[in-house]
């Protein structure tokens, strides 16, 4: 047995002195099999919300794929009938399930809608102890006798904007016109990047994206041929108990390697009027969507533009959070606020209907969620931003990034700001 890890008891359980290596070697171990999912802290102890540093779900005991239609009531089914940890995603297009929308763009991706799996195996690692959960105790013994990985080389991608710069300030400049009308107040505007003829290591490639780019939300899901590679920074919505919290992001400003300069920059974003009014818009969407799982009352704003740092970015993050109403289904509370309000504007629908009018690609899984639900009803998912999405059969990759339009935004500024967001995967790709 590898030096850094020290058996405990013979209760599937293990010490993990060197938490990387052992990260490395369990998700190495769990890539083997067809389906897989990894949800990853990165040591961010400063969330109150998070149970668990690290969680690796790997087989499928049972499974739900399905396209939008009755997705959500199927989930709820599914979830009623395993009533045990359940990992899985849900894709932004589910949005016309929910409203009078359509999407038509290609899905050159090919990811499901909605594809859940209960584990065959399910391993948790809190403060520095591995546990396996659900499966043979003997899978810490298999993960700790791997042998090292051997990276593999790869081309790197010629990375392609979907839409030039001069169309993209187009279409900002469009949307503004739209706000100026009074047809909404924000709308969140996101362009795709991607790559044909891509043969990557989804594996090295998430471990590579992780080391520049660690964030509290990130995670690597594995269906079969297709990948989502994660550096989220963000909460979609989890449970704890009686209680619902949505931590919406919005508000970014770049990183200086000069520390003075950098804290001066921290400080500027905090007292920034425009970004403040794009997180308080969106954390206004966010109280109403949970008022509808809410105990009457009880919807509340636990913070407001907190400042959160990050390798690449600082960024403005808000706590809602609410009292769960006893009648309401996990899969509901879920539903009630879907699709991710940070993601899409306000009011919804007719922002969602603007993205459709004035993005050029399919979001698909991007800006939908990746999480788990787990016994007893608590739950916890991200939001599918920061990410690189690959199809391995088709060599097809793609990655997003956008930011929230209002009246006070320059379109100039907008694009830079995306530049800034897709510099960690631009970096990952390309091997630096």
């Amino acid at each position: 047995m590898p030096p850094y890890l020290f058996p405990l008891i013979s209760m599937g359980k293990m010490n993990t002195q060197d938490l990387s290596v052992f990260k490395h070697q369990a998700l190495q171990w769990a890539n083997q099999f067809e389906v897989c999912c990894c949800l990853d802290t990165n040591g961010y102890s400063s969330d109150p919300y998070s149970k668990y540093d690290f969680l690796l779900a790997a087989g499928t005991a049972h499974q739900l794929h399905t396209q939008k239609g009755n997705a959500f009531e199927e989930l709820k089914s599914f979830y009623n009938t395993h009533a045990d940890w359940i990992f899985g995603m849900l894709s932004y297009e589910l949005k016309d399930e929910l409203e009078d929308l359509q999407s038509g763009h290609d899905n050159k991706l090919g990811f499901p809608d909605l594809f859940f799996f209960v584990p065959e195996y399910l391993i948790a690692v809190k403060n520095g102890v591995a546990e396996v959960l659900i499966g043979s105790a003997a899978v810490l013994n298999t993960i700790s006798t791997l042998p090292g990985y051997n990276a593999s080389s790869y081309d790197i991608p010629v990375i392609t904007p979907r839409i030039g710069k001069d169309a993209y300030l187009y279409k900002v400049e469009k949307l503004r016109r739209a706000i100026a009308k009074g047809d909404i107040y924000e709308v969140t505007f996101c362009q795709e990047f991607f790559a044909e003829n891509a043969a990557i290591d989804p594996y090295q490639v998430y471990r590579h994206l992780n080391q520049i780019s660690p964030t509290p939300f990130s995670g690597f899901f594995k269906i079969g041929d297709k990948y989502i590679l994660s550096a989220s920074p963000e909460r979609f919505l989890c449970r704890r108990g009686k209680r619902l919290f949505s931590q919406p992001i919005k508000g970014t400003a770049r990183r200086s390697s000069d520390t003075g300069e950098d804290m001066q920059i921290k400080t500027a974003l905090y007292h920034n009027s425009k970004e403040q009014a794009e997180n308080v818009m969106i954390v206004d969407l966010v109280r109403n969507d949970l008022t509808k799982s809410a105990v009457k009352g009880s919807v509340k704003v636990e913070e407001l533009f907190g400042i959160y740092t990050f390798p690449q970015v600082h960024q403005m993050i808000s706590t809602v959070s609410c009292t769960i109403s006893p009648d309401v289904h996990p899969v509901d509370a879920v539903k009630n606020t879907f699709p991710i309000g940070s993601m899409t504007g306000a009011p919804k629908v007719r922002a969602m209907e603007l993205i459709e009018e004035t993005e050029c690609s399919r979001r698909g899984i991007y800006s939908g969620t990746l999480g788990y639900f787990e016994p007893g009803g608590d739950f916890d998912f991200n939001v599918v931003i920061r990410s690189i999405l690959y199809n391995e059969s088709n060599r097809y990759l793609s990655f997003q990034v956008g930011g929230a339009i209002t009246y006070a935004s320059s379109a100039e500024a907008e694009y830079e700001e995306c530049l800034l967001k897709a510099s960690a995967i631009i970096k990952t790709l390309k091997g630096q």
